[in-house]
């Protein structure tokens, strides 16, 4: 029976080789699309799943409440919670802490930068990361051991064996006691190397701030729980901890809470103090591409449903005969279901062949896209991929297959008529398949409007006024250097035209601040900051409202005691009663995670700017005075007529002061694009998904009209012999399509404004507004793209000779 049902569709197939052509080639486009996202998701699914006990690994998160400040969860936690944890908390296999380590290595005169982290045993013990040679269990024990992954040993050492050799970071020897085999790709934490955590609890013997309760910034711990552990039990003691650590603290309080490990990339998203917690994909974003895969999908089996249904007059008798000679509905079903499969895995094959060469556009959208997924073919994605053809063929031949199946032989034999279309509530006499292409083109609407408005949208964000200025501002990393000679040799060059220093990039989503208080001990503000020179302000033309720039250049951050706030730290504080004149020697006390409390005062007002993305409101800024003891990025402006041939001469000059470290430096302006590539992505792959579901309705709208102009020829002819001009015929047979791309618009047009308005752009406190350019330009292009078809068709419908129509009649 199988064998029939293929040998017949495989006949219509054939025999329809139009349509079959147009249901092939919409279903392979559509099927791309759910290719990559298969792919995409098995991609993340894939994490982390080689640790042989994943399902009982959790990471700790911080969630952090500051005075009446909102409250803020941190994938990043205190060295002292990992260790209470371990002291206080039952039911637990294994704790491991682990701290951030940058590092340059140097084997002889060789320098390598190694990144990594300061890590204890029990780490190796919690992952399954193999050892190639050393013990696991002691390779981390003692101070100033490290362990290599198999590149980083080679890079220093090549082929000699590393084990037991010296390795110095900052002038210390450090000796390899391990080497394990190269972290997986589909790992969450990366390293080239693993320190003894022990190594950095004596270098930081004497700063009591190392271990302190709120000193969340580069530590991590993970735990190990036992099988059928109770999470409760563990969460209620780790809540215990918190409420006993919190009442030593005045400005914050903090929480503690469990993060399954397969939680960690695909997940809720956490800040951290670094800035990066690798590679992170929230749920949402998934939920929204797999919707809009599905709607491409969807759409080319509404084609699929449309133009099976429209073509039952000529199936109509088939339908009858096989009823006649004894087929069940089930039968009849069937084969209609067979049809659709069938056509599915052709369209299976050409859509693998899209796969492969979309699959690098995808992977190359962005850096973060590099560094998430490889999509990769493995035996299990196959199959995946044939489950799903069958189930879209499934989907597309379902409507068609109970179409047909519900025929009456008798009154199919006996005038050949097809029954009216079901209707679905609410359609009353409007047949399914015109409400299927209201449907179709509804969407296809809301995909382009919406890439139409995010773009409009996306460069309004790169184009805002952030309140200082980042045209020709070149940001070089110094990678550990002094800045002081790389200043001057700056100093030199003829098209720079300033020069500034700075702890941090604002405006690109970096972060770093403390707790400031005014005149009310217990009301204490989180305040965002920046460590920067005497010269920053004038560079990035900041505008100073009251006061004046930095008077005193200190050499240590305790020494530092001015600051300039903006006009927010006064508001949220009410110093001087929010007036900037009056503010202006005014004290206040200011306290971070790294620095002790100090008094500070304020020496000028600055207006307020986006010290954050633009999708954040503006909030309490403090400028600090740039130290020798901060991180340095040098702030270059530049004007130059040859900008490549410039950047080329601060290479070369870079090159000069350091050999290990590649030179490391962005314009602003890139960096601000960078901080949005998210929004770029998404709205490059609605733009893409847009062309496809255009694409896929156009086949589908050729289709039907193809279909409608060869069944009304006769119509036509007679319509042409009574009189009626070509202008009159092509009005005939437009009107009713241009009529349902008209309900279309009037239900996609709204939708997609008060989406966006309403949910979208409510993230974006200083959003435009939507215009009604954005909104019609879609329907215009679909428009546009309509009228062609259908007047290519029944322009040549009408201007046929109605003689040889019916000349047979």
């Amino acid at each position: 029976m199988i064998g029939s049902y293929l040998k017949t569709a495989r006949r219509n197939v054939l025999h329809n080789k139009l349509f079959s052509f147009l249901n092939v080639a919409g279903l392979a486009i559509s099927m791309s699309v759910g290719l990559l996202l298969i792919a995409f998701v098995l991609d993340l699914r894939s994490y982390d799943r080689f640790h042989k006990h994943g399902d009982r690994i959790y990471r700790i998160t911080t969630i952090l409440t500051s005075g009446r400040e909102q409250t803020s969860k941190f994938a990043s936690t205190s060295i002292k919670t990992g260790k209470l944890i371990r002291e206080k908390v039952t039911g637990t296999e294994e704790v491991a802490i682990v701290r951030d380590f940058s590092q340059d290595a140097q084997v002889g005169d060789h320098i390598l930068p190694l990144k990594g982290f300061w890590a204890e045993p029990s780490l190796l013990r919690i992952f399954t990361f193999p050892m190639q040679e050393g013990n696991p269990d002691t390779a981390l024990k003692e101070p100033y051991s490290v362990v290599l992954t198999e590149t980083a040993a080679k890079k220093l050492f090549g082929n000699e064996p590393a084990l037991g050799k010296a390795i110095r970071f900052d002038s210390l020897n450090y000796r390899v006691t391990g080497i394990m085999k190269d972290i997986p790709f589909f790992s969450h934490i990366h390293f080239e190397a693993l320190v003894s955590l022990s190594t950095a609890e004596q270098l930081n013997r004497h700063d009591k701030d190392f271990e302190s309760w709120t000193n969340m910034s580069l530590n991590y711990v993970y735990l190990r729980l036992p099988e059928k552990a109770e999470r409760a039990a563990i969460q209620s003691q780790l809540d215990a901890i918190a409420r006993e650590e919190n009442r030593a603290e005045d400005n914050s309080k903090i929480q503690l809470e469990l993060l399954p490990l397969y939680q960690i990339v695909v997940g809720e998203n956490l800040r951290d103090m670094r800035g990066s917690v690798g590679p992170h994909m929230p749920p949402v974003v998934l939920w929204i591409l797999g919707g809009l895969a599905f709607v491409v999908i969807l759409s080319a089996c509404f084609n699929y449903t449309n133009l099976s249904m429209a073509r039952a007059m000529r199936r109509f008798k088939e339908v009858g005969l096989r009823k006649a000679i004894g087929a069940g509905k089930s039968q009849v079903w069937q084969q209609f279901l067979v049809e659709a499969i069938l056509i599915s895995l052709a369209a299976l094959f050409l859509s693998f062949v899209f796969f492969l060469v979309l699959r690098p556009q995808l992977i190359n959208l962005a850096p973060e896209m590099q560094r998430t997924v490889k999509l990769d073919l493995t035996p299990y994605r196959v199959v995946a991929f044939i489950v799903f053809s069958v189930t879209v063929g499934v989907i597309a031949g379902f409507m068609p297959a109970l179409f047909f199946s519900q025929i009456s032989a008798i009154r199919a034999l006996k005038n050949g008529a097809a029954p009216a279309y079901p209707s679905g509530n609410g359609l009353k006499n409007i047949p399914i398949r015109r409400a299927l292409v209201v449907i179709q083109y509804t969407f296809t609407l809301i995909f382009i409007t919406t890439t139409a408005i995010g773009y409009v949208q996306y460069k309004n964000i790169l184009a805002f006024d952030l309140g200082f200025n980042t045209e020709n501002i070149l940001n070089i990393q110094m990678q550990g250097n002094k800045p002081d000679v790389l200043l001057k040799e700056l100093s030199e060059m003829p098209e720079v035209t300033g020069l500034s220093r700075s702890f941090i990039i604002t405006s690109v989503g970096n972060a770093w601040g403390g707790f400031m208080k005014y005149n009310d001990s217990r009301d204490s503000a989180l305040v965002l900051t920046n460590h920067v020179d005497e010269n920053y302000l004038e560079l990035h033309e900041y505008k100073l409202i009251a006061g004046g720039n930095f008077r005193a250049r200190p050499t240590t951050a305790s020494a530092a005691t001015e600051v300039i706030v903006n006009q927010q730290v006064l508001k949220r504080l009410n110093i001087a009663g929010n007036d900037p004149q009056k503010a202006i020697g005014e004290e206040v006390t200011f306290s971070s995670f790294h620095v002790n409390s100090r008094r500070m005062t304020i020496v000028g007002v600055m207006k307020d700017f986006h010290y954050g993305k633009v999708d954040n409101l503006i909030e309490p800024v403090a400028f600090m005075p740039w130290t020798p003891e901060n991180r340095a990025i040098i702030n270059v402006k530049l004007r130059s007529n040859d900008m490549p041939a410039t950047l080329a001469k601060i290479e070369s000059t870079w090159k000069k002061i350091d050999r290990a470290h590649p030179f490391r430096a962005q314009f602003y302006d890139e960096a601000i694009e960078e901080a949005y590539s998210e929004f770029s992505v998404l709205i490059r792959i609605i733009g893409f998904l847009s062309f496809l579901a255009i694409s896929i309705a156009s086949m589908g709208l050729f289709g039907m009209v193809v279909f409608t102009t060869e069944t009304r020829r006769k119509e036509i002819a007679i319509r042409k012999v009574m009189g009626a001009s070509s202008g009159n015929l092509v009005y005939l047979l437009s009107r009713g399509f241009l009529i349902l791309l008209s309900i279309s618009a009037l239900i996609a047009l709204p939708i997609t404004y008060l989406f966006f308005e309403n949910v979208v752009l409510t993230r974006f406190p200083y959003h435009t507004p939507v215009q009604v350019a954005e909104l019609f330009v879609g329907l215009l292009a679909v428009l546009l793209i309509a009228i062609l078809l259908i007047g290519s068709q029944t322009i040549k419908a009408a201007r046929s000779n109605p003689a040889k129509v019916l000349k047979s009649e």
